[in-house]
């Protein structure tokens, strides 16, 4: 049985529209960018979110955000074994490598990974709370945040925890030696942000208040 197909039509049509169009139009540009090398201002760690419109939020062009995405946005603390670490990988290429200047990471509404972790919490999602589950175990990462979340219903503290996993997840990038020493030194700042993507609302953390406030 064939498991590798050519891609659907439908695709390879809007592959052939692009080509004919924007590329057309900017191909100069498009050499420029192949090289250059690439040259991002800032990272964005986002969620895999199909929904989750990262260069659109930003008005972002090609080259200018180098972007990683995982279930819920989560970043790991920092561990010196020898598995495979694909979110860290990444970070530390973004910061030693190509040395951006900024690392946003960019929570929304209606997270499905966030979800999964909070009903894990409650113990209604046994499916996740299976040892073979990646879900599940990459959701742990959030899961100390649980017992923080305020009083409130369902989508209340959905809403919180969503927001908690952007704080984790700035927390944990503080646990890179070289995250660390570029924040220290002044070389780099980290953001953190939550997306409405319903009403096209953005919200910051504020370290010092403690709070997510309007962008």
């Amino acid at each position: 049985m064939r498991t590798v197909r050519p891609l659907p039509e439908y695709l390879v049509r809007r592959y052939h529209g692009w080509k004919a169009t924007t590329y057309q139009d900017n191909a100069a540009w498009f050499r420029r960018l192949a090289e250059g090398g690439q040259h991002p201002r800032a990272m964005v760690i986002a969620c895999c979110d199909s929904r989750v419109y990262v260069t659109g939020i930003f008005g972002g062009d090609q080259g200018e955000f180098f972007i990683h995405r995982n279930i819920a946005n989560l970043v790991p603390p920092f561990t010196d074994d020898e598995n495979h670490h694909g979110t860290s990988a990444t970070i530390e290429y973004a910061v030693r490598t190509l040395k951006v200047a900024h690392i946003i990471v960019l929570g929304h509404s209606g997270c499905g990974g966030v979800q999964g972790c909070y009903d894990m919490s409650l113990g209604q999602a046994p499916d996740l709370e299976q040892s073979t589950s990646f879900v599940g175990r990459w959701m742990d990462i959030l899961t100390p945040a649980y017992a923080d979340l305020p009083p409130g219903d369902r989508d209340t503290r959905l809403r919180a925890f969503e927001k908690a996993a952007v704080v984790a997840s700035l927390n944990n990038l503080m646990t890179f030696p070289f995250v660390r020493e570029a924040v220290e030194g002044g070389r780099m700042t980290l953001h953190g942000l939550w997306n409405d993507i319903g009403e096209g609302g953005l919200e910051f953390w504020d370290e010092e208040r403690r709070v997510f406030l309007p962008v």
